[in-house]
């Protein structure tokens, strides 16, 4: 009742007796259905005609879940089929895992195993490190797997005693799984001349059986850790080629060659930040015209003088800044409303209340705001800015 599959993985056909049923859950006398652990997903499959739906380690025995109570009992003899296809594409990735811990090996410093995981699209490899990896250190750590790949390096495995394990530093661990080191022995995986890592899961025997990878993102999942994931195989050539189709479909937009992209960007980049800071020079003398002409338009409101008007900008914090600078003179109290009418900001010299303003403001035309007595800002407020002008003008707001 032991799993076999790591140390023969490439049986995926086998006879077997059937040890005990319980409802969905059977336990074979032998079984070569690789069990979920380390990062591996479980193997997929049939026995006799019913779907193996998860295959689990519990205390020591391998438990078959199938989709539905089996027909077969205990005692019977039984024909299972592992999905040779996904335990190929599992062996594939999961060695490939180890190949990419290699390359980490060779260009990452004080590096440590965070642990992996396979999905149907992509593998992820958790390395602790205090190199930041870069975009040019991704390239080269693909650079360096595809190459351990094309030299079809010799993938192999072995059973040592668990004190020599621990005493090797040249072999990875990792730290959940050494933690979890009771048996007296330990299986080792290598990659010759490349990485050796304690490892229970399958593997092919030659890294030309990876056949390609394709990192594809990286990301922080935990303090001291960058995550590393990638494609393999199948995956990873289509993704070569949508990003080979992204690449040259860009560099013809922009009239260069792919080679010379970067370039290309920075100065369009460039171009683009001086178009950015022209259009906002433009964009501040027509506020600053704009805000010269209210000065103009005052209301007296209960011995109060008043200023409303609409401002052409949506940044709630510019309104208020320019609400300020426009109290006292000309005005007591100051509402400006941003071009799309969701923003209000008020200021007053004191005596009025500018929250009270935006309260009533926002009781009339939704939104939410709040401030202080001198400043307040509203926005979600559903309205033409011209309307809520109207209102501040001709309605008591303090």
């Amino acid at each position: 009742m032991h799993s076999r599959a790591p140390a023969e993985p490439t049986i995926t056909e086998f006879e077997t007796a059937v040890d005990r049923v319980d409802d969905r859950t059977v336990v074979l006398d032998e079984t070569y259905f690789y069990p979920e652990g380390g990062g591996q997903p479980a193997d997929r499959g049939v026995i006799e005609s019913t779907p193996v739906e998860d295959v689990q380690t519990v205390d020591g025995e391998v438990h078959h879940e199938l989709a539905s109570p089996p027909e077969f009992e205990a005692g019977e003899t039984v024909a299972c089929a592992v999905d040779a296809e996904f335990r190929r594409y599992l062996m594939r990735a999961h060695t490939a895992s180890h190949a990419l811990y290699g390359a980490g090996r060779r260009i990452l410093d004080d590096l440590g195993y965070g642990g992996f995981g396979i999905t149907e699209r992509k593998v992820r490899v958790d390395f602790e490190t205090t190199t930041e990896i870069s975009d040019t250190t991704l390239v080269e750590l693909e650079r360096l797997v595809n190459r351990v790949v094309w030299e079809s390096r010799e993938v192999s495995w072995r059973t040592v005693p668990r004190e020599e394990a621990l005493s090797n530093d040249d072999v990875a661990f990792n730290t959940k799984t050494e933690e979890g080191l009771t048996g007296e022995t330990v299986r080792l995986v290598e990659i010759d001349d490349w990485d050796v890592a304690a490892c229970g899961g399958t593997h092919v025997t030659s890294t030309a059986e990876i056949t390609s990878i394709r990192v594809l993102d990286r990301s922080n999942p935990g303090e001291g850790l960058t995550r590393v994931e990638f494609a393999v195989g199948p995956q990873a050539i289509q993704q070569r080629a949508r990003e080979d189709v992204a690449a040259r479909t860009a560099a013809r937009a922009l009239d260069t060659q792919i080679s010379e992209l970067p370039d290309a960007v920075d100065r369009l980049r460039t171009e683009n930040e001086k178009r950015t800071e022209q259009v906002e020079s433009l964009r501040a003398q027509v506020i600053e015209a704009r805000l010269a002409d209210l000065r103009d338009a005052t209301v007296q409101k209960e011995g109060d003088e008043w200023l409303a008007g609409v401002v052409p900008s949506d940044d709630a914090n510019a309104l208020a800044e320019f609400a300020q600078r426009l109290t006292d003179q000309p005005a007591d109290v100051v509402a400006l409303v941003g071009e799309s009418g969701e923003y209000v900001a008020v200021a007053t010299t004191g005596e009025v209340d500018a929250r009270d303003i935006v309260s009533g403001l926002t009781d009339q035309f939704g939104g939410g705001g709040g401030g202080s007595q001198q400043t307040a800002q509203a926005g979600g407020l559903d309205a033409h800015p011209d309307e809520i002008v109207a209102a501040l003008r001709a309605t008591d707001q303090s």
